[in-house]
């Protein structure tokens, strides 16, 4: 099978530059080993994986180890890549049907619009302070949860660049079920 594989950075006109994304298009199906085994050697923070279907593409999104429901940047990568390959045509909507539903991107001069899911956090209390102490954080704005996400709001610019978050327990808190 030859299957083209395209490295792109998105976010920038500058090479180099951005947050790179790997975007394979397929020709036919392929298996989720395969896709993981692509993706762990392009070694990028995603590598997207695109199949025509009836009414537009089939997109999925592996890391070098597991495969995630949505990213953008890759999801960026992906409509350049068609338009600049000549898969969609100027004016054409790329529509992308994904694990998080339907996502569209439209071309508008050297710009791409894309149009995700909404996902609207909800407050969430932290009753034991496990999060907050594992972010370094004592006392936050607001702390919200979305499908997949906690948003955690502080007061300044400085408060999130001097963040030391114990990793550890962010991934145990995680695995426990808090997100």
């Amino acid at each position: 099978m030859n299957t083209p594989i395209y490295v792109i950075d998105a976010f920038t006109n500058e090479p180099f530059r951005g947050n790179p994304a790997a975007v394979c298009i397929l020709s036919e199906p392929v298996n989720e080993e395969w896709m993981q085994q692509v993706a762990a050697e392009m070694n990028l923070s995603e590598t997207a994986f695109i199949q025509q279907v009836s009414d537009g593409y089939s997109l999925r999104w592996f890391t070098p180890a597991t495969e995630v429901d949505l990213c953008g940047h890759a999801t960026l990568a992906t409509a350049h890549a068609l338009w600049e390959q000549g898969y969609l045509g100027e004016g054409e909507q790329a529509r992308f049907h994904t694990r998080s539903g339907l996502l569209t991107a439209l071309k508008r001069g050297d710009w791409i619009e894309m149009s995700f899911p909404l996902d609207e956090p909800a407050p969430f209390l932290d009753d034991d302070n496990e999060l907050l102490q594992a972010l370094g954080i004592q006392t936050p704005l607001y702390i919200g949860k979305g499908v997949a996400d906690i948003i955690v709001e502080v007061e300044t610019e400085e408060q999130v660049r001097t963040l030391a978050p114990n990793f550890a327990a962010l991934e145990r808190i995680r695995l426990e079920g808090c997100w």
